[in-house]
């Protein structure tokens, strides 16, 4: 497996995404998504990378820059055929390890409160994220959690 920055030109991660998308469609009030689609993760603001299995897209996941010491984690995906398979581990590592080489101080994260997202929650607690206010432009939303973690011993 590797981990690439993806300029989201390719139909594989355009049809990953896209599932995405439909499965967050089933799972949480279209009020309450705030999934990025293709051409806001494609923003000046925003990195994005895919774990690759050979050919095969196998998770995603980005960083929006909010300002100049603040970013916001985006897109964290797996297949659902490769769930807990250690890809959401190896590619959150590695966003975490960016994270600080960009100079972020700290990254945050929007994830659902449904239990669905519970796999998901512990993964982030596991990596040192703490539950926080909403952040950015976030209001208060019984289908979110807030999540944040300071970076680089800031």
């Amino acid at each position: 497996m590797r981990i690439v920055v993806d300029d989201l030109a390719g139909a594989r991660i355009a049809e990953f995404l896209a599932e995405h998308v439909t499965q967050m469609r089933s799972v949480t009030p279209l009020e309450s998504k705030h999934a990025l689609d293709l051409d806001g993760l494609r923003g000046p603001d925003v990195t994005f990378w895919s774990v690759m299995d050979g050919d095969v897209v196998v998770g995603c996941g980005a960083i929006k820059r909010l300002d100049a010491v603040h970013g916001e984690l985006k897109s964290m995906r797996t297949s659902p055929a490769r769930a807990r398979s250690g890809i959401a581990s190896r590619l959150l590592g590695h966003i975490l390890g960016e994270a600080e080489r960009m100079g972020f101080g700290r990254l945050s994260l929007e994830t659902g409160s449904d239990e669905f997202f519970l796999p998901a929650r512990m993964l982030y607690e596991k990596f040192g994220f703490g539950y926080c206010d909403p952040f950015a432009d976030y209001r208060p939303d019984p289908n979110s959690v807030f999540m944040t973690k300071r970076l680089g011993g800031a």
